[in-house]
């Protein structure tokens, strides 16, 4: 047997992992040879047990040694029972079943005379008490908490808080002797009983106070306030001296017990403002420890019910924090001011310009909670100029910031705005600058304020022709110029000017064209840019007067008539037939009316603060997580994109829902997330603000009836008698069968058929909810009929996107009431392969 050194020597002398893990299995299998022997000798066993640990900092099995930890335990020798007990708590948890033979030892070792071992015994019990050694070995605790030896007394404590927290019925016993500990004169017994009670009191308060332990403690608030001032007031103590502060640690978890004390009762909370604003002005900041005072004094300032000035005082703070040359404590100040912004939004603002100048600093850390504090200090006062130096930061920021500084700087545009050409200018400088990571309702906001704004129309379209002359990379600027010269093209022939000093040159119909024939036949034309210029272009043939343009744009939609995207393909042969109808067209591809705007359509609301996650709008795939299962959508009531409400509606959550402050009620049928793409702005081309529900198998650039009078979209095809069918639930006389069928695209298309199998019993209220894996997304239509008569049958369609093929999961929630009662089914459905 080698000895630990030298086993440590040979793996780390391994020049390859085949070596090393030759090593390793050469050592574990002498070390299983060793333990077969049952050698004796503890030096042995004990070196044993220390390469075993050494193996499990590498990561390795070593669950064969646990017991010869156990057997250590039982040894009369403290080199032994100290090995012995780091080895327990090392390769042994609380869910152990080996962890029961520990209780006997611990018992044993909690009584003896020697104080090391005493504390051996209490951190093993500290680290890994489970339920049942808790409740076996609570009276040693607590009759430790007793004893003369402070060493004892400390580290019983730390146990008795475990112990509480594993078993809150055994707090009872302890509270006395927590209460005993606060006035105890030993700084090391003080600490441990402060984090004892600190922990009591945070367990009752989230338990809503019902115990009443807050309540015994508040009394000790004067005596831990006395010591409090002593510490902070106190001259050089050698012996809890760290740089220059008397016991730095015993401060900060008194202001912790104080903050607990001191939330939600005013005359706690008057006792401690002295010794709170005695703290903030006398703590040296220069040091590190003192801004660990300084950082739990605010917390509680914050927490309590404090005055206003003293409230300034902690934001100050805060704002000196910022200053630092430490990224921790400049990020510890950030991320804290952003809490304190929606109480104190005045004495935060006073450190606008240092919060600002953190948007450069090289740490990302820094610079994202930056971000999100600059979004919360705007209001309408200083909305010019925290947009500006937001949009300085975006022109420059990284790629990860860009989907959240978009929403954000066009949520608080259109909130704050002063008047709406600053509003329209600065979001034509956020397309121009991050136009691929605009989201979509962001985009809609900015096309439905041009269309609502008549004396800036001509302004707008002019800027964006001019923004995509320069730059046509940026997508989301491509569609909204595409958009925009499209319904106003006339605005942008005629020229003129929208300010005495800027003149505007005329523009050509050439040019016109030939800037969307370049884009089209650029790489950055996307599907929905395409589609976007296609009707954009069709709209100009009745803007434009020379024939010969016309027939370009005649010839541009005839090129595509073979395009292998199936959207534009339709449209361009629907545009082309309509130039058979010249006496229709202009009336159909007149001006849209302006959108009626709804409070709840408008893109505005809190701070958006979970935006972050919003991927780039261009990416079409989320590479989803391997391990993804079905979502358990049945009983928690929560809301998902595979989540469905009671009556079979959709309820897919809304791209900014988790950064708007309302919510919009769902439509009885959601788009899908092709469908989605237009549907933000072909809003507009309806009478009112919101988009109208869009059929499941309707496209979303289909011709309606209000676009195109007499012509309509082809009505749904019912499944085809070939469909395979599938049975997925037969009980209690109701039978559901599905259908599917597939397309090229990953669209599944599913009917399920109901049907009453009984002769004389009715089923009623039959409804059906369905939820799909992460990576899909699911569209639910209404049940055609939920009453069934016996004998009688009801479909309900359903359809499914983002599915990679054979064989498709669902988890179907199926309910329907029966003459004995209601009736209730969970299904976990796989298409057979």
């Amino acid at each position: 047997m080698s000895s630990l050194k030298q086993f440590i020597r040979n793996v780390r002398a391994s020049k390859t992992i085949a070596d090393e893990r030759a090593v390793v299995q050469k050592e574990s299998a002498a070390i299983r040879a060793s333990f077969r022997e049952e050698s004796g000798d503890s030096n042995v066993r004990r070196n044993n047990v220390a390469k075993l640990l050494y193996l499990f900092t590498l990561g390795e099995r070593t669950h064969f040694g646990q017991i010869e930890c156990l057997k250590l335990l039982a040894s009369p020798r403290f080199a032994d029972k100290r090995l012995g007990y780091l080895g327990t708590m090392l390769l042994l948890d609380e869910n152990q079943e080996v962890l029961t033979l520990v209780t006997n030892s611990l018992k044993n070792d909690l009584n003896h005379s020697n104080q090391y071992i005493v504390g051996l015994a209490l951190c093993t019990l500290g680290n890994i008490a489970s339920v049942e050694m808790s409740r076996d070995l609570f009276p040693e605790i607590e009759t430790l908490l007793s004893t003369a030896n402070p060493y004892i007394r400390r580290k019983a404590a730390l146990c008795a808080m475990r112990i509480c927290r594993k078993v809150p019925d055994l707090q009872e016993h302890f509270l006395e002797k927590a209460a005993t500990l606060l006035s105890d004169r030993n700084h090391g017994v003080l600490l441990c009983g402060l984090t004892l009670v600190v922990s009591l009191c945070e367990a009752d308060e989230a338990e809503g106070g019902e115990e009443g332990i807050i309540e015994k403690f508040r009394p000790f608030s004067g005596s831990l306030i006395r010591t409090l001032k002593a510490l902070a007031s106190s001259g050089y103590a050698p012996e809890h001296d760290v740089t220059g502060i008397t016991d730095p640690f015993l401060q900060v978890k008194i202001l912790q017990l104080l903050r607990v004390l001191g939330r939600g009762d005013s005359q706690t909370s008057e006792l401690i403002n002295d010794i709170l604003a005695q703290v903030a002005t006398n703590t040296d900041s220069s040091k590190n420890v003192g801004n660990s005072i300084l950082y739990e004094a605010v917390l509680t300032i914050l927490d309590i019910e404090a005055d206003s000035g003293l409230r300034v005082l902690g934001v100050n703070i805060l704002g000196k924090f910022l200053s630092n040359r430490d990224n921790n404590i400049r990020y510890v100040a950030l991320n804290t001011l952003i809490k304190v912004v929606a109480v104190e939004p005045n004495a935060v603002q006073r450190h606008r310009n240092t919060i600002l100048e953190c948007l450069r600093d090289p740490d990302i850390s820094i610079r994202r909670r930056a971000l999100d504090l600059s979004f919360t200090l705007i209001n309408e006062g200083n909305v010019r100029l925290l947009i500006r130096e937001l949009l300085a930061f975006l022109e420059v920021a990284d790629n990860e910031f860009k989907p959240i500084m978009t929403s954000q700087i066009g949520v608080a545009a259109d909130r704050f705005s002063p008047n709406k050409r600053w509003h329209v200018d600065t979001m034509l400088r956020v397309l121009s600058l991050a136009g691929n990571y605009v989201k979509e309702q962001i985009l809609s906001s900015f096309i439905r304020l041009i269309a609502t704004t008549p004396e800036l129309q001509t302004y707008a379209v002019q800027k964006l022709y001019i923004s995509l002359k320069k730059d046509i990379t940026q997508e989301s600027l491509t569609l909204a110029g595409a958009w925009c010269i499209g319904e106003f093209g006339d605005a942008l022939l005629r020229g003129g000017h929208y300010e005495e000093e800027e003149l505007v040159q005329e523009v050509k119909e050439k040019e016109v064209v030939d800037l969307f024939s370049s884009i089209l036949n650029s790489s950055y034309a996307t599907q929905i840019a395409t589609e976007y210029i296609i009707t954009s272009l069709m709209k100009l043939t009745t803007r434009f007067s020379e024939p010969a343009q016309i027939d370009r744009i005649r010839r541009i939609l005839q090129s595509n008539n073979a395009s292998l995207d199936v959207e534009v393909q339709q449209r361009a042969v629907e545009y082309g037939n309509l130039f058979g109808h010249d006496a229709i067209r202009r009336g159909v591809l007149e001006k849209m009316p302006p959108p009626q705007i709804k409070e709840e359509s408008r893109v505005f609301g809190e701070s958006m603060k979970k935006s972050g996650k919003a991927a780039n709008r261009k990416s079409k795939v989320v590479k989803p997580a391997e391990e993804d299962l079905l979502f358990d959508l049945m009983g928690d009531g929560s809301t998902s994109t595979g989540d469905v409400n009671a009556n079979g509606s959709s309820n897919n959550a809304d791209l900014l829902a988790d950064i708007l402050g309302g919510s919009s009620s769902p439509s009885a049928t959601s788009p899908t997330p092709q469908q989605s793409n237009m549907s933000s702005i072909m809003d507009l081309f309806g009478n009112s603000g919101t988009s109208a529900p869009v059929q499941p198998t309707q496209s979303a650039m289909a011709p309606s009836s209000d676009l195109f009078p007499g012509m309509s979209s082809p009505p749904p095809q019912s499944a085809a008698p070939s469909i395979p069918t599938h049975a997925c639930y037969d009980k209690n006389d109701l039978n559901i069968t599905l259908q599917l069928q597939r397309n090229s695209e990953g669209t599944v298309q599913v009917m399920a058929r109901f049907r009453n199998t009984s002769m004389h019993q009715p089923l009623s209220t039959v409804a059906l909810q369905a939820a799909v894996p992460k990576t899909q997304k699911l569209q639910l239509n209404a049940m055609s009929n939920p009453e069934l008569a016996p004998g009688a049958e009801a479909t309900q369609s359903m359809r499914i996107t983002g599915s990679k093929g054979p064989p498709m999961r669902l988890r179907l929630k199926i309910s329907y009431v029966l003459p004995s009662g209601q009736v209730t089914d969970q299904v976990d459905w796989s298409e057979p392969k």
